[in-house]
């Protein structure tokens, strides 16, 4: 019997490829489709091996039962309904289509002018069909077996999170202590050396860049360049096969099961706003041959053309309850089998916008959010919001419920301008060192909801931040016009490296400031992986296409100084609970024991700051307060610290600050002094209640009315 012959009605749900051990059922969404056929590839040559047509038709799904289908089997499909792009159609069953459930691939993408569903040699555009097959060029969807779920889940507290932003790859392609062959995947990032290097700096919770399976660009292609960062998904439930040693599933799971181990949790960068197929003139890979008028927005007047709010060329529908669905599925499968422990979704405005004629605003209770919410699986997992997109009203900072975590950009360049020694900044950076509650403080929301970010992915790195005035993206073959261009960066007098003993001084120094506000702020911080070890991409500030030496991290002996001070850091945080507050503070909360408030500002002379002191905007001087207020604490009852209050002066004047400490019964201690080029954190006793703060430094203090000092 043919294989057409053996097939049997099978199931509409689950969706994708599903194999019981027997054989495999198989089941595919389209709501316009005319015809669907599955089609059979041998493992070893990907020859077509046989075209099974699903006859089966039910709620919109095309489904049938293959008992023969073993897992190890690849497949792809080929679907049929009317090419009529003005009305939304681009069906073309000369393309072969991944399985948008598909979850594994089996090769990276190759590029190929066939994959065009169009004719790109005709006059008109893409309104005329191409019949040229690509299926030589496709990666394969794999029949897996089903994996057994991980579930050593770790639990981090909201306020006590500290995020790693990580590139798979760029992580361990140049590091030492991985094995050549293991360097650049899943397997390498869950080295022993890789998981000893993260504990030992001291982050609870590791944010992967898009691991899910991805394809270059066509445009970066031509210019011998790559889709480094992963921002361009295809394959919703598949790890991306170049982070894969030997093309094994399970290589992912295990990374995720070391991190666990380890007691770190891992968070996967999504995009769940856009896909890989482009706009009406890109390629054609799975959901534009599948169904384009469902899977993606389309203009009303013209469905040819896609609504762009991702600035990718289209924008997938989530409106639409199968893509919904499609999106749900894949969140609780990268939970409840892969284990991951939460995600930050690119350009998340786009998943909380209407389809409804005439209103395609942001809506906070989206029918999105509410799915996650009300999900028993995804309501519990840590949930980060790129606050904004490129459509109307696309900057949401702030806005996202209650139980989301947000990158707060406000944050990030009140920092950079605090440092660099703009004026009239005092205010705003005090604003963004509380927590930035005049953006989240409402309905219940805390500290831990502005993702504190300094740098990303997206931008200079620390040390470019204080070595470039210019952006320098030569390499990326768009004549340097690509990239941030308000950058609020400094290069204290020569623009890139230099030999001038003064500048990398004050360039280290301030490295060290930006550092050390990172982990003394409220919030939540979150650390570009490399800013520890003085990382550089030679002023590049847009590197998405550079797989090459200008993105993979260096592992220079000479940068372990920099990593111990930012240990410390992370140390001094966790040791602190005033650094990482449940509850925003607005000084109406007293100690009993000390008089002071839980939060207070200082000016220089060691007097409250006044409104005349806010707008002052020649000030580059002052000081926050934290104290404790509590009446018991288990950390401090475990003798963990004994302060009353920690002191932060920030002096980001290019004069040295001779700072009145407020006037206390009791000892002063300094613990952080950023002009210390040792990058030590002390305990220093202070015997006076003047201290001189060098220009562009930053120090900590620790009170305590006890003879007794905390310890660090």
């Amino acid at each position: 019997m043919t294989m057409a012959q053996l097939v049997k009605p099978g199931k509409n749900y689950p969706l994708g490829a599903t194999f019981d051990g027997s054989g495999t059922n198989f089941a595919l969404f389209s709501a316009n489709a005319t015809k669907v056929e599955l089609c059979l590839f041998d493992n070893v040559t990907e020859t077509e091996l046989s075209r099974v047509e699903l006859t089966e038709y039910t709620d919109e799904v095309w489904h049938g039962y293959l008992p023969e289908v073993q897992a190890g089997t690849l497949y792809g499909y080929r679907v049929h309904g009317p090419y009529e792009p003005h009305n939304g159609h681009r069906f073309n069953s000369a393309k072969l289509l991944l399985d948008p459930y598909a979850r594994q691939l089996n090769k990276s993408f190759t590029w190929s002018e066939s994959h065009y569903g169009f004719d790109i040699n005709s006059c008109a555009q893409d309104l005329m069909i191409d019949n040229n097959d690509n299926a030589a060029c496709m990666p394969k969807c794999v029949v897996v077996a089903p994996l057994t779920g991980l579930n050593n889940a770790v639990t981090v507290s909201d306020n006590e999170t500290i995020i790693y932003e990580v590139h798979v790859k760029g992580f361990t392609k140049l590091n030492p202590a991985v094995p050549i062959e293991m360097r650049g995947t899943f397997k390498g990032l869950a080295e022993p050396s890789v998981i000893k290097y993260l504990t030992d700096l001291g982050v609870t919770s590791v944010e992967l860049l898009p691991v899910h399976g991805f394809f270059d660009e066509s445009f970066a292609l031509e210019k011998d360049l790559k889709n480094y960062w992963g921002y361009n998904s295809i394959a919703f439930f598949a790890p991306e096969p170049r982070y894969c040693q030997q093309q094994d599933l399970a290589e992912f799971q295990q990374m995720v099961d070391a991190f666990h181990q380890a007691g770190m949790q891992v968070i996967l960068d999504v995009v769940y706003n856009h896909t890989a197929e482009g706009n009406h003139m890109g390629p054609t890979y799975s959901f534009k041959g599948i169904d384009n008028a469902s899977y993606y927005r389309l203009e009303t007047q013209d469905k040819r053309f896609y609504i762009n709010h991702s600035g990718c060329g289209n924008t997938l529908n989530l409106a639409h309850p199968r893509v919904l669905q499609m999106v749900m599925d894949s969140l609780r499968y990268w939970v409840e089998v892969m284990g991951v422990d939460g995600f930050r979704f690119d350009l998340a405005p786009i998943l909380g916008r209407q389809d409804q004629p005439g209103n395609d605003n942001f809506y906070t209770h989206a029918s999105f959010f509410a799915a996650l919410r009300q999900d028993p699986v995804l309501a519990h997992v840590k949930l980060i919001a790129e606050p904004w997109d490129i459509g109307h009203g696309g900057y949401q900072l702030g806005q996202f419920p209650g139980n989301w975590y947000e990158w707060n950009d406000r944050y990030r360049d009140a920092v950079r301008r605090f440092w660099r020694g703009e004026g009239n900044m005092i205010a705003e950076f005090a604003r963004r060192l509380h927590g930035s509650g005049d953006i989240f403080e409402h309905h219940g929301r805390r500290p831990y909801a502005s993702v504190n970010v300094i740098t990303t992915h997206d931008g200079y790195t620390l040390h470019d931040l204080v070595t470039y005035e210019q952006r320098h993206n030569q390499a990326n073959g768009e004549q340097n016009r690509d990239g941030h261009q308000s950058n609020f960066s400094r290069n204290y007098g020569v623009e890139g490296e230099t030999t001038d003993a003064d500048i990398n001084q004050i360039r280290n120094q301030q490295k060290r400031n930006i550092l050390a506000t990172l982990f003394l702020s409220q919030g939540t911080p979150m650390l570009l992986a490399g800013d520890e070890r003085n990382n550089s991409q030679y002023g590049n500030n847009n590197a998405y296409c550079q797989d090459n030496e200008i993105t993979w991290l260096n592992w220079h002996v000479e940068d372990e100084e920099q990593v111990k001070f930012v240990q410390q850091l992370i140390k001094l945080r966790k040791q602190h609970p005033l650094l990482n507050r449940l509850n925003y503070q607005h000084g109406q909360q007293v100690s009993a024991k000390t008089g002071l408030p839980d939060i207070s500002w200082f000016n220089c002379h060691g007097e409250a700051m006044d409104e005349s002191n806010w707008h002052n905007k020649a000030l580059k001087s002052f000081a926050m307060m934290l104290a404790d207020t509590s009446t018991f604490d288990a950390k401090k009852e475990a003798n963990i610290f004994n302060d009353d209050a920690l002191l932060i002066i920030f002096n980001a004047a290019d004069v040295a600050s001779n700072f009145q400490l407020p006037n206390l019964t009791g000892n002063w201690s300094q613990i952080i002094n950023t002009a210390d080029s040792t990058a030590e954190i002390t305990n220093k006793l202070i015997d006076s209640t003047l201290l001189s703060v060098a220009p562009f430094s930053c120090s900590v203090l620790t009170y305590s009315q006890n003879d007794t000092q905390g310890t660090q």
